[in-house]
């Protein structure tokens, strides 16, 4: 496999505060690439300077050989890149499906298109997640669960070739996390995707990741196999601790 997407040197600072010092990885083509570290290592920070919610203080990022360090997030969606958000975030006066239409509308690729094709696309994408009969329900009304489906539909509309993955988990109860973890491996399969992952539920990263990257207060502190990171003592000090595997 082939590097699809480069982070190097990476650093961000909020005031004198450091919260990604000097990180450097690469995703491959057709890989899951899972993200952990303990609240406030400065994973989602990460995510939103890859996809250029945030700009970064140093470093670069490179998107299939295409330099998008200094664009922002609406051209990075046009190079292929799309993410969810650990707190959904809909357009609640639309409804599911013109939700999914505007995300389609916008996405790569997508100069020409015309409301009716993406339309067509849209419903595509809601059959696909299992909102299709919530089609003409108003984003507010939907539930948690039918708003983390609704944000994977949006961002599969935008035709991405590297999909970031924040906290699909949070807030949902064992049964819809576990639908919602299936989701993501079968859009990741049919969709030909290539995945960022950052996930707290450790045992679903050693099942779905190709590979994973631990990070501890804005560094690096291991990279490797699922089965190499969760077995690194450091990355059990700063993060599972020692009888992790009886909680995950």
């Amino acid at each position: 496999m082939s590097d699809l997407l480069t982070c190097t040197n990476i650093t961000k600072r909020f005031g004198g505060l450091v919260a990604i010092d000097d990180v450097s990885f690469s995703i491959q083509k057709g890989e899951t690439l899972g993200f952990i570290g303990p609240n406030g290592a400065g994973k989602s920070t990460m995510v939103n300077v890859m996809s250029g919610y945030l700009k970064t203080d140093a470093g670069k990022i490179v998107l299939d050989s295409v330099d998008i360090t200094t664009m922002p997030p609406h051209k990075r969606v046009h190079q292929g890149l799309a993410r969810t958000y650990q707190i959904p975030r809909p357009f609640p006066e639309l409804t599911a499906l013109m939700s999914v239409i505007t995300a389609s509308l916008c996405g790569k690729d997508r100069k020409n298109q015309s409301f009716e094709d993406a339309a067509g696309d849209a419903t595509h994408y809601l059959e696909f997640v299992g909102l299709f009969s919530k089609r003409n329900i108003l984003a507010r009304d939907l539930t948690f669960f039918e708003l983390r489906m609704l944000e994977l539909a949006r961002a599969l509309a935008t035709t991405p070739k590297v999909l970031f993955i924040d906290e699909v988990m949070a807030g949902l109860n064992p049964g819809e996390a576990s639908s919602a973890v299936k989701m993501v491996v079968k859009a990741k399969e049919q969709f030909d995707l290539t995945i960022f992952w950052i996930e707290h539920v450790m045992a679903v990263l050693v099942e779905a990741a190709d590979r994973i990257v631990a990070i501890h207060y804005g560094q690096k502190i291991a990279e490797g196999t699922p089965d190499e990171v969760v077995n690194n003592d450091t990355v059990i000090e700063a993060y599972l601790g020692k009888g992790w595997r009886n909680y995950a």
